[in-house]
């Protein structure tokens, strides 16, 4: 029996080796002219072979091929990614802005769920969940051990359903235990309000489908509630991307027609584009500008952006622009550098590759891959500073990141060297304190509230007063009507699209 196993293995080899034959035709149909390596593609199909026939116990061809293209994938850069039809499904609800679930938005943290942030008016927002949460346990079943995706599966469920989620709350040091109500979630992506008389707060929480015509709508309303506004807050904070498209119309609300916004290159052709401010680069409807109905005044209306390390991909692409043209200032801290472009790839009706394709450059023709965009006014979170800031990932973080393209020199890739180091023993440090007395760290401010620090120095700089930007190592604070840090350093890109964090 184990001999007509092992054969039978083997035969589903030589079909697999065959498959992988056609590759060869399909790549020179694409117009890539480097040959499959059929040693190591036949060394793969030997282990595919091996695992099918002397594994302890039977394992599915699809999940090997699956798992296999997933590696093959996740091994090239932090955002290539293999999307299977629950992935896949899970990214499309995340561009649309709708799903059905409890409404946070997560990652993992030491084999548990991290609470990146509630969706505002989800659910779980008004369960009280608070970002930074731990979910342990949910409907009783422990999270350690299960896959992030296993999580979500859990947490997700028909409307009206209830789930309960058992949180560790470090900041408090306490668990609780919370009933959600499931929900169709729509998630908004623009909000804002008059903060005071004649200026306005805009904030673009992740770019989706219907951002650009909910910002034409907001602006709009803000301009009808006040036509002589003076001054306009873009609040990126926290904006992990989205749509290219979208980026590309909301920067263009800002810019003059036909003004480049960003442009990227790549391998292929079609992968050397630049995106203007014209209707063809972010209407999707052909023939519609959904800018024609904005008050003119909005093009000279003097304008402020707020960035920090959480801004990355999308949001960079409007912020580089406005920068590198000179109509905004930049006001936060240093953004998150991802200057890649991915493009999302159909491979059937439910599975795709979401592949970077490109690296994106601002105007100015600079890449922030890796960098980010320095602040003009470089402003952290609180008055006393940012006490989280040792625990802030960015791309520069990644291990596998695709670089700028340059070849660093030896002293820079020292430095880099000893940059790293000093940030994984600063991250040490503060977890251990945090650990030790949760209640030294304060709870930053919510975003366009009264206690909003850099929403107040944005405030402060367009109406003239002095902002006081962050104070640079252990000198005392400065007080500056004067940019602290000039232009920004090289930009990134979003994609066609780029997924946000997941949303449950």
């Amino acid at each position: 029996m184990a001999g007509k196993f092992k054969i039978a293995a083997w035969i589903g080899v030589g079909m697999l080796t065959g498959a992988l034959a056609t590759l060869q035709l399909q790549a020179a149909a694409r117009g890539t002219e480097s040959p499959l390596p059929l040693e190591e593609l036949q060394q793969f199909a030997a282990v595919y072979g091996l695992i099918k026939a002397d594994y302890f116990e039977p394992v599915a061809g699809r999940k090997l091929v699956h798992d296999a293209i997933s590696g093959m994938v996740n091994s090239l850069d932090p955002h290539s990614e293999y999307l299977d039809a629950k992935n896949y499904k899970a990214f499309r609800e995340s561009t649309s802005g709708k799903f059905v679930g409890v409404g946070i938005e997560i990652s993992a943290e030491d084999g548990l769920v991290k609470v990146v942030s509630p969706i505002e008016g989800s659910p779980a927002a008004h369960a009280g969940i608070e970002a930074g949460d731990l979910i342990t346990r949910i409907d009783g079943t422990p999270v350690k051990g299960l896959s992030l995706d296993q999580a979500v599966k859990r947490m997700r469920g028909k409307p009206g359903t209830q789930v309960t989620l058992t949180l560790l709350r470090k900041s408090q040091n306490r668990t609780l235990t919370v009933t959600v109500t499931r929900a169709e979630i729509h998630v908004r992506s623009v909000r804002g309000k008059l903060v005071q008389p004649g200026y306005a707060w805009l904030r673009i929480s992740q770019f989706q489908s219907d951002t650009l015509p909910d910002f034409v709508h907001k602006v709009d309303q803000v301009y009808k509630q006040d036509p002589s506004l003076k001054g306009i807050v873009l609040d990126l904070r926290n904006n992990p991307g989205g749509l290219l498209e979208s980026a590309v119309g909301v920067a263009s609300v800002f810019l003059p027609v036909n003004a480049t916004i960003v442009s990227t290159r790549g391998q292929i052709p079609e992968a050397n584009v630049s995106y203007h401010n014209t209707p063809s680069d972010y209407s999707r409807e052909p023939g519609v500008n959904p800018l024609s109905s904005l008050p003119a005044a909005v093009k000279k209306v003097p304008l402020v952006v707020l960035v920090n390390g959480g801004s990355a991909s999308a949001s960079e692409i409007v912020t580089g622009a406005l920068q590198d043209y000179g109509r905004a200032k930049v006001m936060g801290t240093q953004t998150f550098g991802k200057g890649s472009v991915q493009t999302v790839l159909p491979l059937g009706p439910d599975t795709a590759l979401k592949l970077t394709t490109a690296r994106y450059y601002t105007p100015n023709g600079e890449s922030i891959q890796a960098r980010g965009i320095k602040p003009n006014y470089v402003v952290d979170p609180l008055p006393s500073g940012d006490p989280y800031a040792a625990l802030r990932m960015r791309e520069a973080d990644y291990s596998n990141q695709i670089g700028t393209g340059a070849a660093p020199s030896p002293a820079a890739s020292a430095a880099d060297a000893q940059r790293e180091q000093s940030e994984e023993q600063a991250r040490r440090q503060l977890e251990i304190e945090i650990a030790k007395d949760p209640s030294k760290f304060p709870k930053l401010p919510e975003y366009g509230s009264k206690a909003d620090w850099q929403l107040e120095q944005a405030l402060n700089e367009l109406q003239g007063k002095p902002v006081i930007v962050a104070k640079p190592a252990a000198a005392p604070a400065t007080t500056t009507s004067t940019p602290a840090a000039g232009r920004a350093l090289p930009k990134p890109a979003a994609s066609k699209p780029v997924a946000p964090q997941p949303q449950r």
